[in-house]
């Protein structure tokens, strides 16, 4: 079953914007069908154990 993006975003909890980002780097396999993407309803156990929230970043300069 193929799902919009928009429908992954409700489904996942998550923006419309991140799901293209997941698209865009590759963790999210999506095809293209006009000018939107569409995903196998399967293929979203691939994103489903991520780590909510932004990644730490690391810190630029030494700590005392």
């Amino acid at each position: 079953e193929l799902v919009t993006v928009k429908d992954v975003a409700g489904i996942l909890g998550i923006s419309v914007g991140r799901v293209h980002q997941l698209i865009a780097a590759g963790r999210l396999p999506a095809e293209k069908l006009g000018f939107q993407y569409v995903i196998r309803k399967a293929d979203l156990k691939l994103v489903d154990g991520r780590r909510p929230g932004r990644p730490a970043k690391k810190a630029n300069f030494p700590r005392p």
